[in-house]
């Protein structure tokens, strides 16, 4: 454990008592969600009898955790790796004994931050291209349910520069896309406090030497900002984002639905959201820093309705083809289904 950290016999029956209680009160207070730091300190399936504890106490409670490796760490067992999946992320969704077969056991109701996509960042989105992305999600099916990762561009330990050390300090367009992407693929979208104005670009998340100072870091006080609401508002990354909001509000299948016929080529990407047991459907394409035409198979046939642009287009025979400017993406959604779709240019 670190080194400020007290490291808790968690396997005691009177800690097990004292940590349970101290949540159910916090529980009946109203929280709704809960995260856990540094999970892999503590044996996967001790961990799940706390939250399946929390969560007899309140059912629709989700719980999440942070489990740090900067690489995609799918574990030794199944893809070359320096350390056991038995400390990976995926193994804490999972209820499988075997760690080279997360199919052998189901969902363990727990989920964690998705540093497998995020670690991929620093060679491809902030570079200007998805490069690599395809090849993550393609490892959804190791997860409990992919649906629930929880996902970021950057948070209070990690950026996405190569030292991992610096919050984002590139260009403005490659952050969109970024957003573009978290916004519209499987899993729930996180910011961290700033982002979206380019809060401290480019400055170390925390402070790294002896006479650094917390405004000299990406820690810094961010009161001024929001008493200057409207400055902070008008932002256009912060525009950006509130659009990309709106729009998945709008679609639940980008909130929900599993992702297929995803298609990556750098400059691009496709793939479906289908929530059809719920009447939502949708085909996303993204482009990087040029205009992309994509063409995406096996979709169903109907009326489609672009929620950026408004622009609706019929398809049959399973084949969809459309063009997606530089740096923005196209959510096209079938005979408007769900919420009503709606029309919002970014």
């Amino acid at each position: 454990m670190a080194g400020d950290t007290i490291d808790l016999a968690t396997g005691n029956q009177n800690v097990k008592d004292y940590i349970n209680g101290a949540i159910r009160q916090y529980l009946d207070m109203g929280v709704d969600a809960i995260r856990l730091d540094t999970v892999k300190h503590v044996e996967r399936d001790e961990l799940l009898e706390y939250v399946n504890n929390w969560k007899a106490h309140k059912p629709d409670l989700f719980v999440f955790g942070e489990n740090l490796v900067k690489g995609t760490g799918w574990g030794s067992e199944i893809a070359n790796d320096n350390a056991s999946a038995v400390i990976r992320p995926w193994w804490y969704t999972r209820t499988t004994q075997d760690p080279s077969n997360p199919n052998g056991g189901g969902d363990s109701g727990f989920s964690v931050l998705d540093f497998s996509l995020f670690s991929t960042f620093r060679d491809n989105v902030t570079r200007g291209h998805f490069g690599g992305v395809g090849g993550i999600f393609s490892m959804d099916w190791v997860y409990g349910d992919a649906t629930k990762l929880v996902t970021f561009f950057q948070n209070h330990d990690v950026g996405p520069d190569n030292d991992f050390k610096y919050r984002f300090g590139g260009e403005e367009a490659n952050a969109a896309m970024v957003y573009n992407l978290l916004w519209t693929a499987r899993g729930i979208p996180t910011l961290y406090y700033g982002e979206e104005i380019m809060f401290q670009a480019g400055l170390p998340q925390d402070i790294a030497n002896a006479n650094d100072t917390i405004d000299q870091t990406g820690r810094a006080y961010y009161g001024e900002h929001l008493e200057n609401a409207g400055a902070t508002q008008s932002h256009p990354l912060y525009q950006h984002i509130k659009r990309l909001n709106m729009i998945r509000s709008a679609v639940p299948a980008l909130q929900k639905a599993p992702m297929s016929e995803v298609n990556e080529w750098g400059a691009g990407m496709s793939f479906v959201r289908d929530l059809s047991s719920e009447g939502s459907y949708a085909v996303v394409g993204l482009a990087a820093g040029g205009n992309q035409q994509i063409n995406v198979s096996n979709v169903q046939n109907g009326t489609y309705t672009d929620a950026v642009s408004g622009e609706t287009k019929q398809v049959s025979g399973g084949s969809f083809t459309f063009n997606v400017p530089a740096h923005s993406v196209r959510v096209w959604v079938l005979n408007g289904g769900g919420r009503s779709v709606i029309a919002v240019n970014t």
